[in-house]
């Protein structure tokens, strides 16, 4: 047997040991969480102390038509969730945008963040380390890109307060998500910066990145893409398949998305976006906690010449198609369905979330404006 052999058998034994350990510690009987698909060495950068893996029902929408810069045509979307409803009511909104002529996105900035912090002497100091920064990007880009084949600085903002300096470096990191790309580049920049400027390096992470947290640095700025989308229903399909009227759904975002998110200072001016990220990122091997960057979507809708227009802004979608889950063999196919496997095609990727969350937004507050909402949910199961 060779060694390669030898050691996938000695991390599937490991699994079935720690998975006993904890069933005789519990009292569980964990018969369904031992049966899985894959070798648990494709899983070891994943997941530390593995038992096992837990099934999500897997469903999905479409065809749904998006007219994109990288996707282009219409395909089905793999979700999965445990909401009832979700799916269906997704699948609603993906019929009547694509009857519509189909959604049309644009990806407007891209840059993958982190934000380490400096301790400096006092105020003047912390300005001489800014100005360092600016004069010698350079240097800072060619350590931080010496580090990684696809990642490039792009730029790097600071800010300051006291004898606290933010240094938030921004990257394009390919067809990665790239946190972890964009964390070891930092560090290995952030060591010059100690080095040639006496500021000292107290965490990699400052949280002025901002990750995994909602914020309106990242609301305003952006992380990972931000994404437009937009769509134009014709009055006659919002009537037929929506059975509410382009006024009342323009209404209904208005007066929900808007004012409601206004009153309760949400970073969210929109339905329910995280509904449509998770379900897509869990389906994927997408970084599920970036949903929280990912729900500050912005979604508004107004009616022109009788028709109702709807469209979405998100401004930190932070997806993937290689690197961290996407190579798990259910997520792998899962992309693949979408044509989204491996390099060359994040932006597809992130051009048919938008799509999806536009169609997901549009039937929602439809069901809404029409009263349906909770007969939705009571004759689906929630």
């Amino acid at each position: 047997m060779n060694a390669g052999l030898k050691n996938r058998g000695r991390k599937r034994e490991d699994v079935e040991d720690r998975r006993k350990a904890v069933e005789q510690r519990s009292g569980s009987q964990l018969k369904c969480i031992s049966f899985y698909s894959f070798d648990p060495i494709i899983a070891e950068k994943n997941i530390e102390n593995m038992i096992g893996a837990v099934q999500i029902p897997l469903g999905f929408v479409g065809p749904l038509k998006v007219n994109g810069d990288s996707a282009i045509g219409e395909f089905l979307v793999p979700m999965a969730t445990t909401e009832g409803a979700l799916v269906a009511s997704v699948n609603r909104g993906c019929s009547v945008v694509t009857e519509a002529g189909g959604v049309s996105v644009v990806i407007v900035r891209e840059g993958m963040t982190r934000g380490p912090v400096f301790r400096v002497e006092d105020v003047r100091h912390g300005l001489e380390v800014s100005r360092w920064v600016s004069d010698h990007f350079e240097e800072l880009k060619k350590v931080a890109e010496g580090t990684t084949k696809h990642g490039r600085l792009l730029e790097v903002k600071p800010f300051a307060a006291g004898r606290n300096l933010f240094l938030r470096f921004s990257y394009d990191t390919g067809d990665a998500m790239g946190m972890n790309m964009a964390t070891i580049a930092t560090e290995a920049a952030s060591r010059l910066v100690e080095r040639e400027t006496g500021a000292t390096l107290i965490s990699i992470s400052g949280n002025l990145c901002v990750d995994k947290k909602p914020s309106a640095l990242n609301y305003i700025l952006g992380r990972g893409r931000i994404v437009l989308a937009d769509v134009r229903v014709p009055a006659d399909l919002v009537k037929s398949k929506l059975h509410t009227t382009p006024e009342a759904v323009a209404e209904a975002c208005y007066r929900k998305n808007l004012v409601g998110s206004a009153i309760a200072l949400s970073y969210g001016f929109n339905a329910h976006v995280a509904n449509m990220l998770a379900a897509i990122f869990i389906a994927t091997g997408q970084d599920p906690a970036q949903v929280v960057e990912g729900s500050m979507g912005m979604t508004t809708s107004e009616v022109v010449d009788g028709d109702l227009y709807i469209s979405i802004r998100l401004p930190s979608l932070e997806v993937g198609t290689v690197g961290g889950g996407t190579k798990l063999p259910c997520q792998n196919e899962a992309l693949s369905i979408m044509g989204c496997v491996g390099a060359g095609k994040a932006k597809k990727f992130a051009e048919i979330v938008a799509a999806t969350v536009l169609a997901g937004e549009l039937s929602t507050l439809a069901a809404e404006a029409a009263g349906e909402l909770a007969s939705a949910h009571r004759s689906l199961g929630r």
